[in-house]
């Protein structure tokens, strides 16, 4: 049950170093598919041009997509990999099965960009829902609202969250907000934690999934029992989903329902509907008014978003429905390539976490970035199988972990398939 979020309705106000992805499971330092931005130096395999350490210069990034593109056989496909034109075209015909293209287009927020806040409202099971150029901005205004109402400027969340790792500071330099961590363990909070929690907090921040520790989830009965220390700490929750989408699988509940343990909750468009990009940000009526005042503030009163908005309404449409079956193909990909990096001889590896919880997991390797990047580019080049897409150093010196990703792509490896294609790339380490 989502409570009134205590206090009043008006109010103004509004990093930290990984740690490892699962106890005993991997090195120190996780890292994760697309993000609203740079984030703070390093890349993934969803968004490998970012800028930075060990990111790919230029040249670099146009011959690594260039064999991924070429590639017949992939786990997924980036939007970002398309052409203009592909990517136009490919909008034009998604859109034309789920808007009326007479229609004009939006001026500052409404037509298709109501449309998708309408739509995505309902599917959470909220009253009311405003749409963001950025989930970035869209959790810090949200954020930024529940610490007026509280009149308690402190947020706790896990130091692997995203305000926390990806948004430079965002929270305390924009916001004039403040974090404190429940746990450092790389997992969500449990209750016992929440309430022992020695000082106080106005908002309890939860990311479902917790991405970089390996896109990783609760139990239900642990996420209802610490929302609920939440509530007796006269606390608001507000849910990171940025991924919630894929969360209906493992909690076997629907997304009304995993929605409805929060106050407010954020979903993104892009990072597993394929959209273009864009966010919302779902919750209570006086919520959702102030959110737009403060959404012009923060210069998110976009005057058109009409192709970000029906991309958002094609992954409503199309991909949502098939985000369970990634989920449940990411499991079987998973145990095969455990099977098929010992059959190439690789020594360690770890999988995490071993059994996806969502379609998205890490893989970790004894071996320097460079090395794992050289191969699988070569794996790429040489036989049109992208199974890995970027590898980066993360935890000690001599280790690197990468993502992976299934979508639609995926679903057409079988376990000897990904097998033979992760001995293949194992053989190809030094």
């Amino acid at each position: 049950m989502r409570s009134g979020a205590g206090g009043g309705e008006g109010g103004e106000p509004e990093g930290a170093r990984r740690a490892g992805p699962t106890a005993g499971a991997a090195p120190e330092g996780a890292h994760g598919a697309a993000q609203d931005g740079p984030r703070d130096g390093r890349g993934t395999e969803a968004d490998a041009a970012d800028a930075g350490d060990g990111a790919p210069d230029a040249d670099d990034r146009e011959r690594h997509v260039a064999a991924w593109r070429a590639s017949t056989r992939v786990l997924w496909r980036s939007s970002a990999e398309r052409t203009v034109r592909e990517s136009l075209t490919a909008l034009v015909a998604g859109a034309a099965e789920v808007y009326a293209m007479d229609s004009p287009v939006d001026l500052y927020g409404d037509g298709p960009v109501a449309e998708l806040e309408r739509r995505t409202a309902a599917l959470l099971g909220f009253p009311a829902a405003v749409h963001f150029p950025t989930g970035t901005m869209a959790q810090q205004v949200a954020l930024r609202c529940w610490a007026g109402r509280t009149g308690n400027r402190t947020v706790a969340l896990h130091p692997l969250s995203h305000p926390e790792v990806h948004e430079r500071s965002a929270l305390s330099v924009v916001g004039g907000l403040r974090t404190v961590h429940p746990t450092h363990e790389p997992r969500l909070p449990s209750a016992e934690e929440v309430q022992e929690l020695e000082e106080p907090f106005g908002t309890l921040m939860l990311e479902l999934p917790l991405r970089d520790a390996g896109f990783v989830l609760p139990e239900w009965d642990d996420l209802v029992a610490t929302v609920g220390a939440a509530r007796e700490r006269d606390a608001v929750v507000h849910v990171d989903g940025a991924r919630l989408w894929e969360c209906s699988t493992h909690f076997g509940r629907p997304l009304d329902e995993i929605a409805g343990l929060a106050d407010s909750v954020y979903v993104s468009f892009y990072k597993s509907l394929g959209g273009l990009s864009g966010a919302v940000l779902a919750g209570p009526h006086s919520l959702a008014e102030e959110a737009r005042a403060w959404r012009h503030r923060y210069g998110g009163q976009v005057f058109q978003q009409y192709p970000a908005a029906l991309s958002g309404l094609v992954g409503l449409e199309r991909e949502l429905p098939r985000l369970p079956s990634y989920v449940a193909h990411a499991r079987t990909v998973a145990a095969a390539l455990g099977e098929g990096l010992a059959a190439g001889g690789v020594p360690w590896h770890r999988v995490n976490p071993p059994v996806p919880q969502t379609h998205q997991f890490q893989v970790w390797l004894p071996v320097e970035a460079d090395a794992a990047n050289a191969a699988a580019l070569a794996q790429s080049e040489e036989t049109g199988v992208t199974l890995f897409r970027r590898w980066f150093p993360d935890g000690p010196p001599g280790m690197c972990r990468t993502e992976v990703t299934v979508s639609a792509e995926g679903l057409r490896w079988s376990a000897r398939d990904v097998g033979e294609a992760a001995a293949d790339f194992a053989r190809r380490l030094p």
